[in-house]
């Protein structure tokens, strides 16, 4: 039976007031009151209601969230507010110092507190304009992020209309993927043969970054928010009344503990560094920050961080077990690093059964032996180490490691440069070192090409399609279908995303061409300051070192390897494959920093420094290297030099970093 387009409306408001109530039960309340299978039917009928009645869909309909079609790319995101990071307190006494800190900030002893867990996972913001979900954004650095509202709409406890009628709320949180949902997802992996999530964290970031918001919608995804960034319409006058506010309008948020004693608030961190592993989801740390929101302000930023909150970071978790054996892996620049392999143990909520050993001189000074009982411990809770050995536990079995002379992969002798720790094979054509480069080469930092990962990249080299990064840009269809587990609909999408891998940016290919000492900024700033991979590769010592961030080794790292006659032909055959070798040069979009000259000094923390000078240009502004009387505004970071005191000798305006974003947000 047809029904009115008026009948339609009143059907699909009654579903999506119904819709929303169990997911908030579900994912806020944890209390489901119907079944999944109840839960599903109501969506099926909406979403068939929408199909007939498409002008009825809105942005805060609760089918938004099971994805739309695949986005072809991210875009930016500029931040209203600036997402800063918090400094770190190591244990109870750095505790009281950032205590004694606040103090002497506020000029009063009587200070209240608000403590939070610290959830390991993705940062986002979350912007609504009268009370509806428009954008959802990642951190980024804390000024630009990329905009991912398609994904994070697909979140069930993400709220796509708030309770309350609100002008405009801006808020932060954390993308996280619970423990339990991590193990199943990579139970799925393994049982398809794919590559592990070594993390929830890396879970939960890899999943909100899909440019298909089907895949986010199929992993239990979930946000918990801490912060309200931006606001109209009311006043708040503590955080503790912000956390309120955010749970009243249907979000998540942590229960925090409320005290006036810097003590309790540090007993209530250590509880919860043994509690933690009980948590459904990953904390690294807690958060304690000041509970007045006038006090905040008058605390203010540091270049990097609030002055009002610090991250409490649990110390790191340790075991002893078994030594059982010690192997080498040769990587992307020929380090051979050695590797001991370990009686599984459990430690931080995941079970260890490799830890790296870093060079021989660790093992040397350690005494480590094959055989050993040892102390090892997760750093920063990611990667697992060798601590120390356990000497009373010892019985005259263990075997002491030697180095290979040898390379386990290509049998070229191995060699240790005189001023070095680490033992390399320095044979370029060693296959371990081409397939680690072309790893790094296809990762997602450098050319960042989708579907490409060490199983696919092992069988190329083992089919002899494949001698280095190159010649993944001359494959063909017939030289791919007929791999193992490559499909039709595979293999040509493999193909596309290498042919899209050809627009990545200069800077993404120079970190791609793993110059040793060049990271991912450093491939920035490079490509910034050349604008071209032809300029870059002629560039003296004298043209590398004059760019504050580049130092002499460095500098002799890139004249190096552009001397090398093997870098420059595959440098050729990349380009005659089509590779962009340049930049554009930054266009003006707004003239609102027009004739205005900034000299930058001291370490940028939330954007980089290059990234800041791209900022100015845009804006119009220009930005010069030495501080004249001509000088508008000198930006100082951390450690500024001798231009921040010809700045205030010149009575030169200036701005600290976060007066410096205030500027080109406003």
């Amino acid at each position: 039976m047809k029904i009115t387009v008026e009948e339609a409306k009143k059907k699909i408001d009654t579903l999506k007031g119904e819709i929303e109530r169990h997911n908030y039960q579900y994912y806020v309340l944890d209390n489901p009151a119907i079944s999944d299978a109840e839960f599903d039917a109501l969506l099926r009928e909406l979403i068939a209601l929408e199909a007939d009645f498409p002008e009825l869909i809105t942005l805060d309909s609760p089918s938004q969230r099971v994805g739309g079609k695949p986005l072809e790319g991210f875009t930016t995101y500029t931040h209203r507010t600036p997402l800063l990071s918090l400094g770190n307190a190591f244990g109870r006494e750095e505790l009281l110092d950032f205590h004694r800190r606040v103090v002497n900030g506020l000029g009063r002893e009587n200070v209240e507190y608000v403590v939070e867990p610290k959830i390991d996972g993705l940062s986002v913001a979350l912007y609504y304009q009268n009370g509806i979900l428009q954008v959802g954004a990642t951190r980024g650095d804390g000024t630009t992020g990329e905009e991912v509202t398609q994904n994070l709409k697909t979140i069930g406890n993400v709220p796509l209309r708030l309770k309350e009628l609100i002008p405009a709320l801006d808020v932060r949180g954390e993308a996280y993927m619970p423990k339990g949902s991590f193990q199943r997802l990579n139970a799925e992996r393994e049982a398809r043969e794919e590559m592990l999530f070594a993390n929830p964290r890396n879970a939960a970031a890899g999943s909100i970054r899909q440019l298909d918001p089907k895949i986010a919608a199929s992993r239990d995804l979930r946000v918990i928010v801490y912060a309200v960034m931006y606001k109209e319409g009311f006043t708040l006058n503590k955080h503790s009344e912000a956390l309120e506010l955010l749970k009243r309008q249907g979000f998540s948020v942590t229960e925090p503990f409320i005290t006036n004693d810097i003590n309790k608030a540090a007993d209530y961190c250590e509880k919860w560094g043994q509690k933690r592993y009980d948590l459904p989801y990953e904390i690294d740390g807690m958060v304690i920050k000041v509970n007045s929101i006038e006090e905040q302000e008058q605390l203010g930023f540091t270049s990097k961080s609030p002055r009002w909150a610090v991250a409490y970071k649990f110390p790191a978790e340790q075991g002893v077990t078994k030594l059982l054996d010690i192997f080498v892996r040769v990587g992307r620049t020929g380090a051979v690093t050695p590797t001991a392999v370990l009686e599984p143990i459990r430690l931080a909520g995941t079970t260890v059964s490799r830890a790296t050993l870093h060079n021989e001189d660790y093992i040397k000074e350690k005494d480590i032996k094959i055989g050993d009982y040892v102390v090892v411990q997760k750093a920063g809770e990611i990667i697992p180490e060798v601590v120390k050995v356990v000497p009373e536990k010892r019985t005259g079995q263990e075997e002491p490691f030697n180095m290979p002379e040898y390379c386990p992969e290509c049998k070229s002798k191995i060699v240790r440069l005189e001023g070095e720790a680490a033992s390399r094979c320095i044979d370029i054509s060693c296959p371990a070192i081409v397939r680690e480069g072309i790893i790094h080469f296809v990762s997602r930092n450098a050319m960042n090409i989708d579907g490409l990962g060490e199983a696919i990249i092992t069988q190329f080299f083992e089919q002899q399609l494949i001698r280095d990064a190159a010649d993944l840009y001359y494959l063909k269809y017939e030289d791919i279908i007929n791999l193992e587990r490559m499909g039709p609909k595979s293999a040509q999408n493999l193909l596309t995303a290498i042919a899209e891998s050809k627009k990545r940016g200069l800077d993404q290919l120079i970190f791609a061409l793993g110059i040793r000492l060049v990271g991912q900024r450093a491939g920035k700033i490079l490509a910034l300051q050349f604008k071209t991979m032809d300029k870059l590769s002629k560039a003296s010592s004298e043209e590398l070192t004059a760019i504050p961030e580049i130092g002499p080794k460095m500098a002799e790292s890139i004249i190096a390897f552009f001397n090398e006659e093997k870098n420059l032909e595959f440098i050729q055959r990349l380009k005659n494959a089509g590779i962009n070798m340049e930049i554009a040069e930054v266009q003006a979009v707004s003239d609102k920093l027009a004739g205005k000259t900034f000299v930058l000094t001291g370490t940028m923390e939330g954007l980089g420094r290059r990234d800041a000078q791209v900022k100015i240009e845009a804006l119009g502004g220009k930005v010069s290297s030495s501080v004249s009387k001509k000088t508008d505004y000198v930006v100082v970071g951390a450690e500024p030099g001798s231009k921040y005191e010809k700045a205030k000798e010149l009575g030169v305006v200036i701005l600290s970093e976060s007066e410096f974003l205030e500027l080109l947000n406003g």
